[in-house]
């Protein structure tokens, strides 16, 4: 199963980008994660942009979905939502609407955030734009508060309750991703 994470953080220090390769750690032995670390090069959606070239980070972007069996999402939170970036990025994925890259991609949401709650705001406002783009979001939440206290100086999560929900969130992903056949040896 080949999972794609998308960080909503462009900090180059982001805990959501840990809690990615947190995610990559914990995901079952069938599955791999690849971090798409492109976000700051995608340009603001414009509609009339369609009708031209697509900008090649979102090339890049639709590819890496089209090509990923699931979607794990990391968001900061900011202003009480999701960062402008991220949420410009799913606009992107979700046109043209009938071939959309997310129509139809299981997705699991989670956040990390330095204050107490984790972003659970910005988690419930990914969950109903990705649902709105088409997505197929998770049921499962992992919410980071205080992430500097839960991440060691090597950036692994270090708080073994958030391990668990994270291992146990991977697996109702993993339920909902597709199933590939496998190669046979001849």
């Amino acid at each position: 199963m080949r999972v794609l994470g998308i960080s909503g953080s462009l900090r180059r220090d982001s805990y959501n980008t840990k809690l990615l390769r947190a995610a990559e750690e914990l995901l079952p032995p069938f599955a791999e994660l690849t971090v798409w670390d492109e976000l700051k090069a995608v340009p603001p959606f414009d509609e009339d942009d369609e009708l031209g070239p697509t900008p090649s980070a979102v090339a890049s972007l639709r590819e890496a979905v089209a090509e990923a069996d699931a979607i794990v999402f990391a968001t900061p939170e900011y202003n009480a939502s999701v960062p402008g970036q991220l949420k410009n990025a799913v606009d992107w994925l979700s046109r043209p609407v009938a071939t959309a890259a997310l129509r139809g991609k299981p997705a699991l949401v989670v956040g990390a955030s330095t204050g107490a709650f984790g972003a659970v705001w910005a988690q419930a406002e990914l969950r109903k734009v990705l649902a709105t783009a088409g997505a197929r979001v998770v049921e499962a939440e992992v919410a980071v508060g205080h992430a500097p206290a839960k991440f060691d100086g090597s950036g692994a999560l270090v708080d073994e309750e958030l391990n668990d929900q994270l291992r146990e969130a991977l697996d109702v992903l993993a339920a909902e991703a597709p199933v590939r056949p496998v190669a046979l040896a001849v």
